[in-house]
């Protein structure tokens, strides 16, 4: 079965060989959340990751894709990846771009005209379909209860200090590529963007991984 495509495969590879970069404490960080992954694997219980940041439309989906791809890479079942916001706007297209650059399989099921389209996202042709659209972080087609809570921009850690039916809450800051819109470099930011929250999200399952 071909769950990775080829230059989807030989990016994870290239992040894999840069977890030098990732700074000690940013490690500790990853590494707390894996823990409390690894708890979930070792009672048998299903783990289920919500990645929140205010708009719902670049970093969050980031993360919930790069998230589910690492627990896929690593064999680390019974793990499923959502995104949200503290209010709802669009998956932005750059993000989309960047996630096809990388060997993402995306499908829009929309025309132009949708204000809030939805993607279809796989990593390989035999590959689990993962959605894509901008909600907030208690849209019904999110778990309401027993997640890990991961906020990944300061207003959403600041605006939201409880998430209600979180077990847990991480903050796990990410610049905002938004900054580059509109400039010479965006594509190139946005790649900067993809690749940093790849490596960590690889970086964090391996840690699991490691330990089942």
């Amino acid at each position: 079965m071909e769950k990775f495509n080829i230059q989807l495969h030989d990016y994870c590879e290239k992040r894999i060989s840069e977890f030098d970069l990732i700074e000690a404490e940013r490690k500790k960080q990853l590494e707390d959340i894996a823990i409390y992954i690894l708890s979930k694997q070792n009672a048998d219980q299903e783990c289920n990751l919500n990645f929140i940041c205010t708009h719902n439309s670049r970093r969050s989906h980031l993360g919930q894709i790069w998230s589910q791809t690492a627990a896929y890479w690593y064999g680390v079942e019974r793990v499923e990846t959502f995104s949200g916001g503290t209010e709802a706007t669009a998956v932005n297209i750059r993000a989309v771009a960047a996630l096809i650059r990388a060997g993402f399989i995306i499908e829009n099921l929309n025309d132009v005209t949708v204000e809030n389209p939805k993607y279809l996202v796989k990593s390989g042709p035999d590959a689990k379909v993962e959605s894509l659209f901008s909600k907030v972080y208690d849209h019904p087609v999110n778990p309401l209860k027993d997640f890990i809570a991961i906020l990944l921009c300061s207003d959403a850690d600041k605006n939201c200090p409880v998430i209600p039916g979180a077990n847990r809450r991480f903050y796990l800051p990410y610049d905002d590529p938004k900054m580059f819109d509109n400039i010479k470099k965006e594509s190139e930011k946005y790649d900067e963007s993809c690749q940093h929250i790849a490596r960590e999200m690889l970086y964090l399952f391996n840690n699991v991984n490691m330990s089942l």
